[in-house]
């Protein structure tokens, strides 16, 4: 603890002036709580930071990380307790990034799995039992959605509240850590989310605190993010484990990297052109984007830093009648109407900023006043949102404030697929041909 502690303030002194879009001191933000920094109390061989995503078509990846390298990248699992009959090997990867090495990480993708079904594993041959619940094939579904989550006391407090009501997918838009290069904090923020990423798949995009290029010492960006959190981008056909796709009974989820190319020329764009072309809405009737620089966004608080990407791609999401999109970054809470091209359009996404989940920096508190027609409801607080998706046709989006102990429900809406309004498909075009 006593090197951590040199480190850290090492690092927050030293390195964290050249972030790549960190702070911006000028903005007011209501004062951040202290930092929760978990300790390791497993033995070396006992897997630590478990957590689970999904990987394809009845697969899930299974991640942990071991101090001890002897260990195998090895898990058992079933549908009972204690009684594993399948057994799956599967890779490993480990990273330097200054004076820090990581533990081992362990990737292992196990499957085919029946859906809606709880499962009990073992990581490494060692520890404790672990079980997570797969996600059903059919209508309902819900996701728990935040953004922007860090290590704080707030934090804790908002998946303490997240985890107080079921959900089947958990997804994030980027920001995870706040490690910002103190690569410790990698590893107590993989502790911090274990109860509940162990439990059901959390699906993530990067933000710009993962990037932690530093000049001279680690040019390789995303080091940490693409050896811990690995997504099914070669399942969904990408090169890159910035951008990937999913489904999830009839809802498509695009996970989008707002910090990769993304111009018309770039390989990002071209996967997302042919990701969405291939989505058949008739047996898809949902389609949602994340990425985590808010296209559209009223707040002072980087304003029009997603303003190029949504010049390159806005196009794409219009045409292919994506219902929602989500961005984090601005730490707030926002939800705009429909909109293409800046204004009001009845067969466009609508935009929801949900970087609220606890950061160390802060609220991000200075709206742009008089506030936009464009924007519906706009609020300064820590929080989550939970996507309830009842059917091919209807919605339920909810935001719930972080309100210390309590979560509270400030801001509710119910959808309707794109899919669903003949208005908003051209006559004598099917939906694939859009």
């Amino acid at each position: 603890m006593k090197k951590f502690g040199l480190f850290l303030r090492f690092t927050l002194l030293f390195l964290c002036p050249f972030l790549s879009q960190a702070d911006v001191p000028q903005l007011r933000r209501e004062p951040p709580r202290p930092i929760v920094f978990v300790p390791h109390d497993r033995s070396k061989s006992d897997p630590q930071q478990v957590h689970v995503s999904l990987a394809g078509k009845d697969h899930m990846r299974v991640t942990y990380i071991t101090e001890d390298k002897k260990v195998e990248s090895v898990v058992e699992y079933g549908k009972t307790p204690g009684k594993y009959d399948k057994k799956t090997t599967g890779e490993s990867t480990s990273y330097k990034y200054f004076f820090y090495s990581s533990g081992k990480i362990h990737h292992v993708k196990i499957g085919p799995l029946e859906p809606n079904t709880t499962y009990y594993y073992k990581c490494g041959c060692n520890g404790p039992e672990f079980s997570f619940k797969t996600p059903p094939s059919s209508f309902p579904v819900e996701f728990a959605i935040v953004g922007d989550l860090g290590q704080t006391e707030w934090t804790a407090a908002t998946l303490a509240q997240i985890k107080s009501q079921d959900y089947d997918v958990f997804l994030l838009p980027g920001d995870l850590s706040y490690a910002d290069t103190n690569q410790p904090l990698w590893d107590s923020f993989g502790r911090l989310v274990e109860p509940l990423a162990s439990k059901r798949p959390w699906m993530v995009t990067q933000g710009n605190h993962e990037i932690e290029f530093f000049p001279i010492i680690e040019h390789t960006t995303f080091k940490s993010y693409n050896s811990r959190w690995l997504m099914p981008y070669t399942e969904s056909l990408s090169e890159s484990n910035l951008y990937y796709s999913f489904d999830v009974a009839g809802i498509h989820t695009i996970m989008l990297g707002s910090y990769t190319d993304f111009d018309t020329e770039s390989d990002q764009y071209q996967w997302l052109q042919a990701d969405l072309a291939k989505v058949d809405r008739k047996t898809t009737p949902w389609v949602i984007v994340l990425l985590h620089a808010p296209w559209y966004n009223t707040n002072e608080a980087h304003e029009g830093e997603g303003e190029s990407m949504r010049e390159a791609m806005e196009s794409l999401l219009f045409n292919a009648r994506v219902d929602v999109v989500f961005a984090g970054h601005v730490h707030a809470y926002e939800r705009f109407k429909r909109v293409y091209k800046n204004k009001a359009d009845q067969c466009g996404p609508i935009y929801i900023t949900i970087g609220d989940g606890g950061n160390r920096e802060g609220l991000a508190t200075s709206f742009q006043n008089p506030p936009s027609p464009l924007s519906v409801f706009r609020e300064p607080s820590f929080g989550h949102g939970r996507l309830k998706v009842i059917d091919e046709k209807r919605a339920h989006w909810s935001w719930h404030r972080n309100n210390d102990s309590n979560t509270l429900l400030a801001d509710e809406v119910w959808l309707e697929s794109l899919s669903a309004l003949s208005s908003c498909w051209p006559s004598g075009q099917s939906h694939d041909e859009l």
